[in-house]
C-alpha cells in the first residue's frame, strides 16, 4: 500500500467507506467475540477504510465523528500498523498518513496468535486526559461490531511494551499509547 512520490512515502487517500448494508446491528452484537485465531490474508483498501471509518470517521458536518466524542474533543489518533509501514489515520482526508516504513508488528507478539495478525490498530491520546481512554473504548467497540458484521477477527489488547510502540510511533512526550487492537480474517 506505500505510495512513493518524491522517495518519500506519500499521504494515502483511502476509499469511499461503504455506508449502507452489513449484518443488523442486534445480530452485529449477537456475533462480536474477540476472537484470536487469524490467518495470513492480508487486509484490503476498502476493508481497511470501513475499518477506520467504523473505528472514528467523520459521518456528518462539522467533522463529527462515528464516535460519541466528550465536548467534541477530538484528541483520539488511531495508526494502523501492517507489514509494509505504520500509518495515522486523518479522519477529516479519510486518508492514511505515513509514518514509518517499518514493520512494528512484532512488538506485538507477546503472545503467539499474533503470529498472522495483518492489521493492528494501535490509539493514542493525550496524557492526563480522562476522555482519550473513552473515545478509544469508543472506537474499539465500533471496530468490533464492524468486524463481526463482515466475518473479520479482531480482539482488543493491552498486553505489549507500551512504551516501544511509542517510540516507534514517534509520538511526542504529551502523548500516550492507551489500547492497541488486532484485525484480520479468522482461520
Amino acid at each position: 500500500m506505500t505510495i512513493i512520490h518524491n522517495g518519500t512515502a506519500a499521504e494515502h487517500k483511502l476509499p469511499t467507506p461503504e455506508r449502507n448494508g452489513g449484518m443488523p446491528l442486534m445480530q452485529a452484537l449477537n456475533e462480536r467475540r474477540s476472537i484470536k485465531e487469524f490467518d495470513n490474508r492480508q487486509i484490503d483498501d476498502q476493508t481497511l477504510s470501513e475499518i477506520l471509518w467504523a473505528a472514528y470517521g467523520v459521518n456528518r458536518s462539522g467533522g463529527l465523528r462515528t464516535i460519541p466524542t466528550a465536548m467534541n474533543q477530538k484528541d483520539l489518533d488511531v495508526f494502523a500498523a501492517k507489514t509494509d509501514g505504520v500509518w495515522r489515520f486523518d479522519a477529516n482526508k479519510h486518508a492514511l498518513i505515513p509514518v514509518s516504513s517499518d514493520n512494528i508488528l512484532p512488538l506485538f507478539s507477546t503472545q503467539d496468535y499474533m503470529k498472522n495478525v495483518p492489521l493492528v490498530l494501535i490509539y493514542t491520546g493525550s496524557k492526563n486526559e480522562d476522555y482519550p481512554v473513552m473515545h478509544a473504548g469508543s472506537a474499539y467497540q465500533n471496530v468490533e461490531l464492524y468486524a463481526a458484521s463482515k466475518g473479520l477477527a479482531s480482539v482488543v489488547r493491552g498486553y505489549f511494551d507500551k512504551q516501544a510502540v511509542a517510540k516507534a510511533l514517534k509520538l511526542p512526550n504529551t502523548k500516550t499509547v492507551i489500547v492497541s487492537q488486532a484485525v484480520g480474517w479468522g482461520n
